[in-house]
């Protein structure tokens, strides 16, 4: 989720900010670069401040070891949000503060115990799930059955027998349904196995296993979801074990004791903001963002430290470079993104009246590796203007330009409001391991390749919010609509009860049908 080296910094940073200019079929000019729009120099003297001056990776560790995990809501999240609002005053942006909204009903972690009891007896390794429920304080025991959740649906309809029973969820065979759906209607099979009485769910993150080394990954089960049932991550070399027990048809009986806490009612959070105003159009706003809330098993620092610390690091290399662009820079970190983008859907609630000027949001939520894609939310029509400054970063990284919508991060209000909803996509392999686990710590971050991020941010938001002409203005909703459908993201949003376009944008099979004589 860095003026200081301006001739000469180029080639010390083996930086080249050239443009194209091709003729177009149509005669119409191709889209400039900062060569030709003017915003080289400007943008010279931030990739110098960023390059050779981050304090990213200070940022990131004083984030990840003075105040560590940080669950929305949480005495530590308002702490880092009071963090958050102390660096973004020292590094200088104007406007500095919090905008509060609530979160449904907080959560705390509790204890998680899991042991083997049949065929032999050993400790498992667990953890729970986020805004999931407790065994009784003595805990409970249970045959171990498993659920199929590619046909969960039929799992549902048969849910009695699971009771008394500890499920652990499975994949076999081929889905029916798409993964985003599987995922939603996974939370319909939690709320009928707790009705039935089962006693806990083995399932992690809507199904899925955990993704090896001995780690657990923990996680929300849906936007703003909670279950009364206890739903635990196991590790995969537990896991697969009770697979291949219950495979060879032996018994298997685990025991499990699991506490956790719900609060009665809403709890506070709220996203922090610090802007550069724009020196010509300070109305027009670009946002670029990160998510400041983490979970809890480890310090929250490659989901999403990583993110937030570039967003700081952005900021300041702006700063330092003296550079005003001719729109407003607004940098945010917003909470809540773990339960179901709660920040930023706030966000655009309470700017609602602010929508028509804003260019978009440009965020980076993927782990630790260098940025390696610009997915441009949905926005078609932006691509062909992109390129330009993203070739123009060639001797950086070479990052290609794509239109793709990226759901799973604070992109996903905007681009449903119409504007990019811009992912700095990265290249993070270990990322399945740090993600929401006991791995999600500071070893896991190389600062050259945040600082190589933060910087890449800088010089994304300035080129955006300095262009001559303005990059975006939000699409009406129909065309929104036609465009998520266009990019599966119906089905998804529909099942989450996220979808707000009705029949928008869907296709009018009437004009394809044959006329009728």
């Amino acid at each position: 989720m860095r003026c200081v080296l301006a001739g000469v910094g180029v080639a010390a940073l083996g930086f080249s900010l050239g443009g194209v200019w091709t003729a177009r079929a149509d005669s119409r000019p191709a889209p400039k670069g900062p060569d030709e729009d003017g915003t080289k120099p400007a943008l010279v003297k931030i990739a110098g401040e960023g390059m050779m001056d981050s304090h990213a990776f200070q940022y990131l560790t004083e984030l990840s070891d003075d105040i560590g995990a940080r669950v929305t809501g949480s005495p530590a999240e308002r702490k880092a949000e009071e963090w958050g609002v102390a660096k973004m005053k020292a590094i200088g942006l104007e406007n500095v503060h919090m905008e509060k909204y609530q979160l449904w009903r907080g959560w705390t972690r509790g204890t998680a115990q899991g042991e083997l009891l049949e065929p032999i007896r050993r400790p498992l390794h667990v953890d729970a799930m986020g805004w999931t429920g407790s065994t009784p304080a003595g805990g409970a025991e249970g045959e171990v059955v498993t659920a199929n959740l590619f046909n969960i649906d039929e799992e549902i309809k048969n849910v009695p027998k699971y009771s008394g029973k500890i499920i652990l969820v499975v994949m076999r065979g081929a889905p029916k349904k798409n993964v985003d759906l599987l995922f939603a209607i996974f939370g319909d099979f939690l709320k009928a196995a707790s009705k039935a009485g089962a006693i806990a769910v083995i399932g992690g993150q809507g199904g899925s296993k955990a993704s090896g080394m001995n780690l657990t990954h923990t996680g929300i089960l849906g936007f703003d979801a909670d279950f009364s049932i206890p739903v635990l991550s196991m590790t995969a070399e537990d896991q697969g074990q009770l697979e291949r027990y219950i495979e060879s048809g032996r018994k298997v009986r685990v025991r499990c004791t699991v506490q956790n806490t719900f609060t009665k009612g809403p709890v506070d959070s709220a996203n922090v903001i610090g802007e550069i105003r724009g020196r010509e159009n300070p109305e027009q706003v670009l946002v670029v963002g990160a998510h400041l809330d983490s979970w809890d098993l480890s310090e929250g620092t490659t989901d999403n430290g990583t993110g937030s610390a570039s967003v700081l690091g952005s900021a300041e290399a702006i700063v330092r470079s003296g550079m005003r662009p001719r729109r407003t820079i607004r940098f945010v970190l917003f909470t809540g993104e773990e339960q179901g983008l709660d920040g930023s859907f706030a966000y655009m609630k309470q700017h609602q009246s602010e929508m028509a000027n804003h260019l978009g949001d440009l965020v980076l939520d993927l782990g630790q590796g260098p940025v390696k894609e610009f997915q441009l939310g949905g926005r078609d029509d932006l691509v062909a203007s992109f390129r330009p400054f993203a070739q123009s970063l060639w001797s950086i990284r070479d990052i290609p330009v794509n239109d793709k919508v990226e759901s799973g991060t604070d992109t996903l209000p905007f681009s449903m409001a119409g504007l990019p909803g811009i992912n700095m996509d990265q290249d993070s392999p270990e990322y399945k391991y740090t993600h929401h686990s006991p791995a999600d710590a500071l070893e896991a971050v190389k600062p050259e390749v945040l600082a190589q991020n933060a910087t890449l941010m800088a010089l994304t938001a300035y080129w955006i919010a300095d262009r001559p002409e303005r990059f975006a203005s939000p699409w009406p909703a129909e065309k929104t609509a036609k465009m998520l459908r266009a990019q599966q993201q119906y089905e998804m949003l529909k099942a989450f009860g996220l979808w707000k376009f009705g029949d928008l944008g869907a296709e009018d099979k009437s004009r394809n049908e044959p006329p009728q004589n």
